[in-house]
C-alpha cells in the first residue's frame, strides 16, 4: 500500500529527472550509438549511485544492510529485464511506424498491474483500474492516428509490446528487491539495490561492447566529460523510481509516470509553436484525469 502521498511527489520528481536524462542520452546517440548511449546511463550513473548510498548511510547512521540471495535474484531479474526492454524499444523505433511503437510501449502500467497481482497479490483498486484505462486511451489518442495505422506494422507493435512487458518485469523485479531488503529505511534499501542493479547492467553492456563493438567502448570513455551529467541524472531518476517502488505498488508509480507524455507535448508546443489537435488535447486531458484519480485516491 502507499505511504501517504509521498510516493506522488517522488514519482513526479523521478519523471522530471528522467526527462532530463533522456534529453542527454538523445544528444549522445549520434556519437556513441544506441547501445553506447544506453551504457552511459549505467556506467556513468554507477559512481553517483555509490555516492547516493554513502550519503544515505551517513544520513541514517545505519550499516549497509546485508543482501540475501532473493534480493540479488530479483535485482538481476530487474536489471536484465531493463536492458532487454531498452533493446526492444530501440528495435521498435527503428521500424517504419514510430507512433505504433510508442503506443505499445506505454501499455507498461497495465502489464505492471497484472504482474503485480501475480507476483505479490497486489489487487488493483477500482481507482487504479480506472486510471490505467484512462491513461491507456489517452496515450493511444496522442500516439496513433487511425486503426489502419495501428495495424499497418505488426513488427513495430510486437517489439513495442515486448518492450513494455520487459519494462514491467523490471519494475516488478526492482520493487521486489527493494521491499525485500531488511532495513528500517526504505530509501537506504533503494540505494543499495540501485548500486547492485547498475553494477550488473554496466558489466553486461561492457561485455557486449568489448566483444561486438570495441570502437564504441573506446568512444564512451573518450566522451566521459559529456556523459557525466547524463549519468548523474540517470542515477538520480533511478534512485527516485526505486524509492517510489518502496512506498507503493509499481502499477501506481508507472501509471502516474505517464504524466510525462502530456508534459513532453507541452514542452514541444512551446519550442515549435505547433497548436495541439483535438485528439492531442483529449489525450492529454485523459492522462491528466488518470493522474488526478491516482493522486485523489492516494492509496491511503
Amino acid at each position: 500500500m502507499a505511504s501517504g502521498g509521498l510516493w506522488v511527489l517522488v514519482t513526479l520528481m523521478a519523471s522530471s529527472a528522467q526527462t532530463l536524462r533522456n534529453a542527454m542520452q538523445r544528444d549522445l546517440i549520434g556519437a556513441l550509438g544506441a547501445v553506447g548511449a544506453a551504457q552511459v546511463r549505467f556506467l556513468f550513473g554507477l559512481p553517483f549511485a555509490v555516492l547516493f548510498l554513502a550519503g544515505m548511510l551517513a544520513a541514517t547512521g545505519l550499516d549497509a544492510p546485508p543482501l540475501k540471495l532473493a534480493n540479488l535474484v530479483w535485482t538481476g531479474f530487474g536489471a536484465f529485464s531493463q536492458v532487454i526492454a531498452t533493446a526492444m524499444m530501440l528495435a521498435a523505433m527503428r521500424t517504419r511506424s514510430f507512433v505504433v511503437a510508442v503506443a505499445y510501449t506505454k501499455t507498461e502500467p497495465a502489464q505492471v498491474a497484472l504482474f503485480g497481482l501475480v507476483a505479490f497479490n497486489e489487487k488493483p483498486t477500482i481507482a487504479l483500474i480506472a486510471a490505467i484505462a484512462f491513461a491507456m486511451i489517452g496515450v493511444g489518442l496522442m500516439s496513433v492516428r487511425s486503426g489502419k495505422e495501428l495495424a499497418s506494422d505488426w513488427r513495430s507493435a510486437a517489439y513495442g509490446l515486448a518492450s513494455a512487458t520487459f519494462f514491467a518485469f523490471a519494475a516488478i523485479g526492482f520493487r521486489a528487491a527493494v521491499i525485500g531488503v531488511e532495513t528500517p529505511s526504505r530509501p537506504l534499501a533503494a540505494a543499495v539495490i540501485l548500486v547492485v542493479g547498475l553494477a550488473i547492467q554496466s558489466a553486461t553492456l561492457a561485455l557486449y561492447l568489448g566483444v561486438f563493438d570495441r570502437a564504441g567502448a573506446r568512444a564512451i570513455l573518450a566522451a566521459w566529460r559529456s556523459s557525466l551529467f547524463a549519468g548523474f541524472m540517470g542515477a538520480l531518476a533511478s534512485q527516485l523510481w526505486f524509492i517510489a517502488f518502496a512506498l507503493t505498488d509499481a502499477a501506481r508509480v508507472r501509471t502516474l509516470a505517464l504524466i510525462e507524455v502530456p508534459l513532453a507535448q507541452i514542452v514541444s508546443l512551446k519550442l515549435f509553436r505547433e497548436p495541439p489537435s483535438l485528439r492531442d488535447g483529449l489525450g492529454m486531458a485523459l492522462i491528466l484525469l488518470a493522474a488526478g484519480i491516482l493522486v485523489w485516491a492516494g492509496g491511503y
